[in-house]
């Protein structure tokens, strides 16, 4: 049994389905889509070994010729290498332009590929099957493609949308507590753009969704896709109300560009951290009240994510790289520091032009090197 939540988008809308069993019913959902029966499925090798049979079973059931694509898993594979080499695989294939490809796997390689398809044959049709909490709610909805830089995390990339979602609550199963953390990260921080209530009951049901139990865990990922797919719709590139969504990735990936992109601080555990930052620099601006800031720190602490920079591992970044790194924020405009903040528990918005001043000071007093 599944649920389907429509990102209206016009002729280019389509649907996430979430439930349980979606991949072994792929080729069924997959196939109306196709142009002729031909699939690349590009997965990172840990995600292949535990599920590609399984999928490429279920499309070659459905009469569909299957190549399968693996990439080195991490971040490392975001990278112009990694796309050049991905693009390059996919034209040995000779596939055509309007062949589908199926991003199977978490955030990096939906990102990689879905950017990869942006430009194969200038844009060919892809599906994402995200297998990580945080890819269900967040990376494989709504259209955002990229690859990283040592220059910053997600700035080379894309507006592509999917043609359809899978998100197959089932592999879920698999995921290690770390990343089941980090996509409850995600799912908080919609929650706190913009519905109290759910945050309420993250509050009071968190650890069911962690523990996996399926009632819970069902209902966060789909109110979490349903905001992020409101959003998405009111403004699919990002030119007003979609920025809501970065809340706490300002913050973050710095973070995560001064850490290396690496296994010291997850993507995921980035965002939750970022999140409780922006609720405290919201509360010291009195822009929000002290105690909206600690619910919000206490519910990501209370998911095993870090709320303090000194909880990283490793020397304290500076407040000044941290500063340059938000600066080329893709939110940026010229030249001014522009943040998501809040005024409470689901009532974030938009801030330009902030003082520089005052982010080096709230960093500093944080815990970050001066």
């Amino acid at each position: 049994m599944s649920e389907t939540v429509r990102v209206g988008l016009g002729e280019r809308s389509y649907d996430v389905m979430i439930g349980r069993g979606l991949i072994d019913a792929a080729g069924a959902h997959i196939a109306p889509l196709l142009a002729r029966p031909v699939i690349a499925v590009v997965a990172d090798q840990t995600v292949f070994d535990l599920h590609g049979p399984r999928l490429i079973g279920a499309l070659e059931v459905a009469g569909v010729r299957v190549h399968a694509l693996t990439i080195p898993a991490g971040e490392a594979s975001k990278s112009f290498a990694g796309l050049a080499d991905l693009c390059d695989r996919l034209l040995a294939l000779k596939l055509e332009r309007t062949d589908l490809i199926i991003a199977f796997g978490g955030g990096v390689t939906g990102d990689l590929t879905g950017f990869a398809t942006a430009i194969y044959k200038r844009g060919a049709p892809f599906v994402q099957i995200p297998t990580t909490l945080l890819a269900q709610v967040d990376s494989s909805v709504g259209g955002k493609t990229a690859i990283d830089t040592p220059r910053g995390k997600n700035l080379i990339g894309a507006f592509h949308q999917p043609r359809l979602v899978l998100a197959d609550l089932a592999v879920l199963d698999t995921l290690p507590p770390r990343q089941m953390a980090c996509g409850h990260a995600e799912i908080l921080k919609c929650a706190l753009i913009g519905d109290a209530v759910f945050f309420a009951w993250l509050e009071a049901h968190g650890a069911s969704v962690l523990a996996r139990q399926g009632g819970a865990l069902a209902h966060a990922v789909r109110r979490a896709v349903e905001i992020k797919a409101a959003l998405v719709a009111a403004d699919e590139r990002e030119g007003g109300v979609r920025a809501l969504l970065n809340l706490g990735h300002t913050f973050g990936h710095a973070l995560e560009a001064r850490t290396g992109f690496g296994a010291d601080l997850e993507h995921g555990e980035a965002v939750g951290l970022g999140c409780a930052l922006a609720f405290r620099f919201s509360a010291t601006q009195g822009l929000c009240a002290g105690a909206d800031a600690e619910r919000a720190s206490a519910a990501i602490a209370a998911a095993g994510l870090p709320t303090r920079l000194p909880e990283i591992p490793g020397p304290p970044p500076s407040a000044g790289d941290l500063l340059a790194d938000m600066t080329q924020d893709k939110k940026a405009r010229g030249g001014k520091l522009t943040l998501i903040l809040a005024r409470g528990i689901g009532e974030a918005f938009i801030a330009r032009d902030i003082d520089q001043g005052a982010v080096r000071d709230f960093l500093i007093g944080e815990g970050a090197a001066r």
